[in-house]
C-alpha cells in the first residue's frame, strides 16, 4: 500500500521534478535578430544541426529581425528564463545598440548570461585600387589630409559597424571625409567599385567577391591580431592605432536567471566543434573563424566592444533614434 502511494506521488509529481536538471525535455529555441540568410542566420543553421545531435532535441531558429536587431533581442528579453529560448547576439545587436540607444528596455550585461562566442570574424579597411593610391594606413591617413572634406567613405545605416568604424577611424586619424550612407553590404561594395566612395570598413564577406576580383583592396584588418583569412594584411594596431580593435562575431546568450545546467550542456555540444573540420571549413567560407568560446570569454567580449563603442558615440556625438 505504501508503495502505491509513493508510485501514485511521483506520477503526479509535474515533469521537471520527475527530471530535475535533465534539459532539455523539448525543442529549444534561438532568437536570430537577423533576416533569413543574413550572414549570422547563416552561420547558425550550420550549427543547429550539432546541436539536435548532442541535445537530442529539436532546435529552431526564430529570425526576428528589425529595428537593427532589437526586435529580436527584445523578444529573447521578453521569453522565460527557462532555458529554451537563446539569444543569437552579434557585433551589432548586441555590442553597438547597447552603447547607442539610451531606451532599451533591457540591459544586455545585466539581463542576458553570455553561453559561448561562436564565430569571430574580421572587419576590413578597404580601397578601390584605381581611385585610391593607398596601400596602408599611413599613407591613406596622408592622402586624406591632402583633400579634407573631399573624400567619400561608403557606410550602411548610422549606428551600424561600417559606420562606428569610420567615425572611430576619423577620430584616431584626426582626417576630415564625407561619409555617405547606402542601403545595405552590397550597395555599399558597388560604390566602392565604381569609385563613388572608395575608402569602406565592411565585413570579409561582404566584400570578399571584389577582394578575390581586386576591384578592392584590403589595406588593414580591425581585429586585434591578423585574421587567418588573411595573414599577410597587418591590423590597425600593428599600423599605429593600438586599440582599434573591432571584430564581426556571433555567439549564444540565454536570458539571465535559466538554470545553470543549460550552459554547461550547451558547452558540452559546442566544444567539439573546434575539432570539426568540415564545419570550421564552411564558416571560413562566410568570413569567420569557428571559436566555440568559454562563456568568460565571451563575456569580456561584449564588455570591451560596448564600452569602446560607448566611448566613440561619446567622442563623435553620435545620435542615433
Amino acid at each position: 500500500m505504501i508503495r502505491r502511494r509513493h508510485l501514485l506521488a511521483a506520477a503526479l509529481m509535474p515533469a521537471p521534478a520527475l527530471a530535475q536538471g535533465a534539459w532539455p525535455q523539448r525543442a529549444v529555441r534561438i532568437v536570430a535578430p537577423d533576416a533569413a540568410g543574413a550572414g549570422n542566420d547563416v552561420t547558425i543553421r550550420l550549427v543547429a544541426p550539432h546541436l539536435e545531435a548532442a541535445l537530442g532535441r529539436p532546435v529552431v531558429i526564430d529570425n526576428r529581425p528589425g529595428a537593427g536587431g532589437r526586435i529580436g533581442v527584445e523578444n529573447a528579453f521578453r521569453s522565460p528564463a527557462d532555458g529554451y529560448t537563446l539569444l543569437l547576439g552579434n557585433a551589432g545587436a548586441t555590442g553597438i545598440n547597447a552603447a547607442i540607444y539610451r531606451d532599451l528596455p533591457y540591459d544586455i550585461e545585466r539581463d542576458f548570461a553570455p553561453v559561448s562566442l561562436l564565430v569571430l570574424g574580421p572587419n576590413v579597411l578597404v580601397v578601390n585600387p584605381r581611385a585610391v593610391p593607398a596601400r596602408n594606413v599611413a599613407h591613406l591617413v596622408a592622402w586624406l589630409r591632402e583633400r579634407p572634406g573631399q573624400v567619400n567613405f561608403a557606410m550602411t545605416a548610422p549606428g551600424g559597424s561600417a559606420h562606428m568604424l569610420t567615425e572611430m577611424f576619423r577620430l584616431r586619424t584626426r582626417t576630415d571625409f564625407v561619409v555617405v550612407p547606402y542601403r545595405g553590404a552590397p550597395d555599399m561594395a558597388r560604390a566602392v567599385v565604381s569609385g563613388e566612395a572608395p575608402v569602406n570598413f565592411n565585413n570579409l564577406v561582404n566584400i570578399a567577391p571584389q577582394v578575390a576580383s581586386g576591384e578592392a583592396v584590403v589595406i588593414a584588418v580591425t581585429t586585434a591580431e591578423r585574421s587567418p583569412l588573411l595573414p599577410d594584411v597587418p591590423t590597425m594596431v600593428e599600423q599605429g592605432y593600438p586599440g582599434f580593435d573591432s571584430a564581426a562575431w556571433n555567439g549564444l546568450l540565454v536570458p539571465r536567471g535559466a538554470p545553470p545546467e543549460v550552459t554547461a550542456r550547451l558547452q558540452s555540444a559546442l566544444v567539439p566543434l573546434r575539432q570539426d573540420a568540415v564545419l570550421q571549413e564552411r564558416v571560413r567560407g562566410l568570413g569567420g573563424t569557428l571559436l566555440a568560446s568559454s562563456p568568460e570569454v565571451f563575456a569580456t567580449r561584449l564588455r570591451n566592444d560596448i564600452a569602446m563603442w560607448r566611448e566613440v558615440v561619446g567622442s563623435a556625438g553620435i545620435r542615433v533614434e
